[in-house]
Parts: C-alpha cells; structure tokens; sequence
C-alpha cells in the first residue's frame, strides 16, 4: 500500500496535541485591524481546539 501525502494547507493551519486533539487559530486577525476592538483583537489572538465535527476531515488530511 502507498504512503499516505500529508495535505501541506493542513499542516500549516494545525497542530496536533499529544491527546490528539487540533489546535488552530482564529480567522479575522490578518488586517483591518484599527477598526477592532483591544478586547476582540486580544480574544482573537488565543488558540483554540477544533470541534469534534471539524477534526474528522483534519485527520485524513494529516495522516502522521
């Protein structure tokens, strides 16, 4: 059987945790930013876990 080809995209938006989950960032935080807020620019800065939904196709896309 032929290895399986790692979705580049996906490994640069993601990072898997040692239990498994994925990691991402927030969207809206690459420009227009005087208009935002201090409060929603920091919240936009945290990372966060992907939903179980999400994480299905993620893990095809990053078999290893």
């Amino acid at each position: 059987m032929p290895k399986l080809k790692t979705r580049k995209a996906a490994l640069k938006r993601y990072k898997k945790t040692a239990t498994g989950k994925f990691l991402r960032r927030h969207a809206y935080k690459g420009h227009l930013l005087m208009k935002k807020s201090k409060t929603q620019k920091r919240k936009l800065s945290q990372i966060i876990c992907v939903s179980n939904n999400d994480s299905k196709p993620i893990k095809l896309m990053l078999p290893y």
